[in-house]
Formats: structure tokens, C-alpha cells, sequence
């Protein structure tokens, strides 16, 4: 169902708990069985549920984990015309790592 195209008013009729999708990216998830699970509570996602969480995803720096986990819920992608002009680059798009310092 991965390959299915939702524009972005069929995303935003799934916006409660008990149906709760989101976008980040280009990409439309059905997150409904993860909101309760949520490790920083179903409020974030619910605040987000039928809208575009990108930004929020992004800004808080998911690791890599998370991204994985995310990808569990993929159901779509938005319509050629109704993606957003920025470059995935802009995001940060890896977990942190640390590496030694160099003396």
C-alpha cells in the first residue's frame, strides 16, 4: 500500500486518535496504533494528526531508531504538486554519533 498517493485534504480527514495520520516529508503514516506509545506522549502526535509534522519531526533530532520505526507506519506519498519546495538535506537525516576528539 506504500505506493498508494494521498493528497494532503485526504490526510487531513485523519486527524483524532483513534485515526491519526501524519506527513513528514513527502511521505503520508498512519501512526493510530503508535500514539499511545509514543515516548513523548500522544499529545505531539496528536497535535500534528492530519497536518504536516515535518518540521517537528526533524527539529527534535529522532535517532535513527526512531526514523526506522517511523517507516513501519508508511502508507503513501503526497501528489507531485503538493510536495513542499525544500531539499531532504536540509534536515538532519542521521542519528548523532560521537566520535573521539582528536588532541
Amino acid at each position: 500500500m506504500s505506493d498508494a498517493i494521498f493528497t494532503r485534504s485526504e490526510v487531513s480527514m485523519h486527524c483524532g486518535e483513534d485515526d491519526c495520520w501524519i506527513i513528514v516529508g513527502n511521505y503520508v503514516y498512519d501512526v493510530t496504533k503508535f500514539v499511545d506509545l509514543h515516548p513523548g506522549g500522544p499529545e505531539i502526535l496528536l497535535e500534528f494528526a492530519g497536518g504536516d509534522a515535518t518540521d517537528a519531526f526533524e527539529s527534535v533530532g529522532h535517532s535513527m531508531c526512531a526514523r526506522m520505526m517511523l517507516t513501519k507506519f508508511k502508507i503513501g506519498t503526497l501528489p507531485e504538486d503538493e510536495r513542499p519546495d525544500f531539499v531532504q538535506a536540509e534536515y538532519i537525516t542521521h542519528a548523532k554519533i560521537s566520535l573521539p576528539m582528536a588532541h
